[in-house]
């Protein structure tokens, strides 16, 4: 079940908030190097990697181990298993990624042909209309 805490918000440290912002920063970057290289559809399937994950995964593993910790235990395996469950769910963000772009892009791709086609229309209006008719 999906739930809203906001008393886990106290918990994340201000340096883990820099944390995040940074690998976000350099994925961003980096999508924006690919896409200056190869081209702006390369670089936008980048784009699309969620910058956020690679420093959540390894901030949630480092909670669940200090938790763990806490209470006298090993909690490499209980981190370990957070973080998959975490890129589970940035897997599934992905896939919704695609699907938007390719809803987008099929889409836009119609009102493309459609835009032309009244811009044509338009156009051979304003000729008209400067002849004078």
């Amino acid at each position: 079940m999906i739930s809203f805490h906001l008393a886990s918000l106290k918990q994340t440290k201000l340096h883990q908030y820099g944390i995040r912002f940074l690998m976000g920063g350099f994925c961003t970057v980096g999508s924006g190097l690919i896409g200056k290289h190869f081209g702006p559809a390369i670089g936008g399937l980048f784009l699309a990697f969620p910058a956020i994950f690679p420093a959540g995964a390894s901030l949630i593993e480092s909670h669940e181990k200090e938790n763990k910790r806490k209470v006298g235990a090993n909690g490499q395996t209980r981190g370990r298993l957070a973080a998959s469950i975490d890129s589970t769910g940035a897997t599934l963000g992905c896939i919704g990624l695609i699907v938007f772009a390719a809803l987008a892009w099929r889409l836009l791709m119609n009102q493309s042909a459609t835009w032309r086609s009244r811009s044509r229309r338009s156009h051979g209006l304003s000729r008209l209309c400067r002849c004078g008719y």
